[in-house]
């Protein structure tokens, strides 16, 4: 694994800490491959419930290494999308993971480091920490997803003023409008989404998985599709072992035990 990525375990939840704190946690090129090859790890680890994505010590990520960036001009136009697609496979990667991704913000999120933190599934926040699309201050405009994922939130003309201007919005700005899913007092966001992550790793991992896919599709397909979607992974879920035991433990009126089919898949997969 590389330096730009320190990766560890809590429990069930999989801890994923983008590490240049020297540059606020600029993203560096090596992050693309080691992120996409860390949530792969833990999407095939059975033991896993859940991701979260920090930046290493008191911000989360400023975005693009802008003294990388300088040097753009002097590649070909074909040069720079193969570039830029490193950052959207890592993008797509976060989304496309079966698994739940919580982002955890301390500090601020930056240009492409609030494109991260908005491709997680939830975000928790510091209260003090800002977000921003800066990209135009220094006359770029956004990738990364960024105004795929403020579009969800955010009125067209407020998601172009944002734009526009650069201007930060604070957690609490956030929060308000429903981006944000928990804030946290500084340095506390942590543990906070290691805590939501340990609940949500406490559910049904493969039903986490189609609600993952449910809620990401729900805005863009249209009723008729959504029904299909919604009735296709019913049809996968009533089949599922973790129905019985949610089933039956509702019935004997205890809490359901999907961890012990999460680590009973994971000792069959250790004897195989």
């Amino acid at each position: 694994m590389s330096d730009a990525l320190l990766v560890r375990t809590e429990g069930a939840v999989r801890v994923l800490v983008n590490s240049n704190p020297a540059a606020r946690n600029a993203i560096r090129p090596e992050l693309y491959d080691a992120l996409q090859s860390a949530l792969l790890d833990a999407a095939a680890d059975p033991a896993i419930g859940a991701i979260v994505l920090v930046g290493d010590g008191e911000f989360f990520c400023a975005g693009g290494d802008l003294r990388a960036l300088a040097t753009r001009r002097e590649l070909a136009p074909s040069e720079r999308r193969l570039k830029i697609e490193r950052l959207h496979e890592t993008i797509r990667a976060i989304r496309a993971c079966p698994k739940p991704v919580i982002a955890a913000v301390e500090g601020g999120a930056a240009g492409a480091g609030l494109s991260l933190a908005l491709a997680c599934d939830m975000l928790v926040s510091a209260r003090d920490a800002f977000f921003a699309m800066a990209y135009v201050k220094v006359g770029l405009s956004p990738d990364g997803g960024a105004t795929a994922f403020l579009s969800q939130f955010l009125s067209r003309q407020l998601m172009t003023e944002l734009c526009l201007l650069g201007e930060r919005l604070t957690a609490e700005r956030l929060h308000a409008l429903s981006a944000v899913n928990r804030l946290t007092e500084r340095g506390a966001a942590l543990a906070e989404a290691v805590a939501l992550a340990a609940r949500v790793a406490d559910g049904p991992a493969n039903a986490n998985a189609r609600i993952k896919t449910l809620c990401a599709q729900a805005g863009s397909n249209s009723l008729a599709e959504q029904l299909d979607l919604e009735a296709k992974l019913m049809v996968a879920s009533q089949g599922d072992d973790e129905a019985q035991e949610g089933i039956a433990a509702f019935f004997a009126k205890r809490a359901a035990d999907f961890t012990a089919l999460r680590l009973a898949k994971n000792r069959h997969q250790q004897q195989e």
